[in-house]
């Protein structure tokens, strides 16, 4: 099924994915794409074998299994918002990203959840069923209006805050619970703030809107839907198993709870015994929530552009298993891409495992030091742990490793703007200390510290890093080995305290020096240490 040549990274699609994302995907470089939609477990186990990425939507189930017959995997991505269906911890351990579509069907989704809202709150399919059996029934079909009522809007994210803005164009109150929602984003939305305790009590329908874990599976059970107001309605197009269903079922058919909406179910398709199917008042639809031309355009679009970023260029940035925020790591790349370099000199020249790496940060830049932490642990265990490494575990790598990843944000340094410094120690000894920086509008990397030294180089390639005594003839010694050697030196950089102590080379070369070439370095008069260094 596939035409891909050796080097082309491929990518599965398991479930099916419009033709915008798949478009996107093959006008990729390098891409290859494989189409497994109709493939059964079996034989979509024996396309991962040595694929790149895999893309689903909910229909398959990405479970231990399955990632570990996926030998080379880099990506998961989910065409859709939810990822209940994906085993993140076992991606993460594997440093598989795990990506998804969080905005393509937020106006579709939120859209579904009001007419489902309007629905029940009318009571709408009971009187089209009426008339179908040739009924007239106006005055046993009496409804709730919208406006003036309130409505408890729970989980304030897209979804939520679009729910959110046609609610108050009917004119309707809106109390929320959600504890990550600041007053100012609050009142930007025109929103009260409440605990669920304050909620459920107070409005007459409510609406879901958070994602589904096990720690809110069951979110809504018997004791929240008694707390709620009689006669009040309940509407769920967020993920299926967020609410107890026998509960509601009891709390329509006893009255406590005037309708309900739901579009997720916890069991999808819905069983043919369960009791939601006999209980009154109440509004379904098959998850319909994303299943608009538009939303899928859109979903696919999406996840293609997000996986295609992470393979074709290390963007991770979407990644909902990476140590840090997505929006965080906007202008953070170079930034990263410095503390990568610092981790894999500090690699280079610590002798002793460190037990802590204080990572520090002084910078115009917020919210960057949980990637650039990230990155310094790729480029500082890249050489000591087994593949695959990447920002995505490289932080819960280190902590298996018993190593700590300190977070330090500090003042710019000197007339550097952007200004990285490691610091390793072991137990109470410290250990070496290496500092870098962002230069010029270009944000091009130097090196301008290590240990007790200020120097100035650029992290690129190889560099030689060579203590010595500041005496005459040393630098001429090391170029003419070098030379002897075939090595081309493209910088070399001196540092030193003062005359006549000690002092430190950096030698940037084009390719690599073999081991011999470095012993015959070391033997040189007046040369205490030298140490090979790659960057890239």
């Amino acid at each position: 099924m596939s035409d891909s040549n050796e080097g082309d990274l491929r990518v599965i699609i398991a479930d099916p994915l419009l033709p915008d994302g798949i478009e996107t995907l093959r006008a990729a470089p390098g891409l290859v794409v494989e189409d497994h939609t109709e493939s059964d477990r079996e034989t979509l186990r024996g396309a991962l074998e040595g694929a790149s990425a895999l893309i689903v939507r909910s229909r398959t189930k990405v479970t231990p299994d399955l990632i570990e017959s996926a030998d080379r995997l880099r990506v998961v991505g989910r065409a859709g918002v939810g990822v209940d269906n994906i085993d993140i911890p076992a991606a993460t351990r594997r440093g598989i990203a795990v990506l998804n579509a969080p905005a393509a069907n937020t106006q579709s989704t939120a859209e579904l959840a009001f007419a489902l809202l309007l629905a029940a709150a009318r009571r709408i399919t009971e009187a089209d069923a009426s008339i179908r059996a040739g009924e007239w029934k106006r005055k046993e079909l009496r409804g709730i209006q919208l406006s003036g009522k309130t409505l408890g809007v729970i989980g304030l994210g897209r979804i939520g805050a679009e729910v959110v803005w046609r609610a108050r164009a009917f004119g309707m109150r809106v109390v929320a619970h959600d504890p990550f929602v600041s007053a100012d984003r609050a009142s930007d939305l025109g929103v009260e703030l409440a605990s669920l305790e304050e909620l459920l009590p107070t409005c007459h329908a409510i609406t879901l809107h958070v994602p589904l874990s096990d720690e809110n599976r069951g979110f809504i059970g018997s004791k929240e839907l008694k707390a709620m107001r009689p006669g009040s309605i309940l509407v769920n197009a967020a993920r299926g198993g967020l609410v107890d269903e026998p509960a509601l079922a009891e709390a329509l058919a006893s009255g406590h709870l005037g309708a309900a909406g739901l579009d997720v179910f916890e069991t999808e398709p819905l069983p043919e015994d369960s009791p939601l199917r006999d209980a009154p008042q109440l509004v379904f639809s098959p998850h319909l929530g994303a299943s608009t031309y538009e939303a899928q355009r859109q979903v696919s679009r999406q996840i293609a552009v997000a996986v295609r970023d992470a393979l074709v260029k290390g963007d991770y940035s979407a990644a909902l298993n990476a140590p840090f925020e997505a929006e965080d790591r906007d202008g953070a790349g170079p930034i990263m891409g410095l503390g990568y370099r610092l981790g894999r000199l500090l690699a280079g020249l610590q002798d002793t495992p460190p037990g802590r790496i204080d990572v520090r940060y002084g910078g115009p830049q917020d919210g960057v030091l949980g990637p650039l932490a990230a990155s310094v642990a790729v480029g500082f265990l890249e050489r000591r742990v087994d593949p695959p490494l990447n920002v995505v575990n490289a932080l819960s790598i280190a902590a298996e490793r018993g190593l700590e990843i300190v977070r330090v944000r500090t003042q710019a340094v000197g007339d550097y703007t952007n200004y990285v410094e490691l610091s390793a120690a072991s137990g109470r000894a410290g250990g070496m200390v290496v500092g870098g920086a962002l230069m010029g509008a270009r944000m091009e990397p130097r090196i301008v510290r290590v240990g007790t030294f200020r120097v100035d180089t650029q992290p690129l390639g190889t560099c030689l890093f060579i203590r010595n005594r500041d005496r005459p003839g040393v630098i001429g010694a090391v170029g003419t080995v070098l030379g002897e050697a075939n090595a081309n030196i493209a910088e070399y950089h001196l540092a030193r305290r003062r005359g006549g102590g000690r002092s430190l080379g950096v030698v940037r070369i084009d390719g690599e020096v073999p081991p011999e070439v470095l012993r015959g370095l070391s033997e040189l008069d007046g040369i205490d240490e030298v140490r090979q260094i790659h960057f890239d």
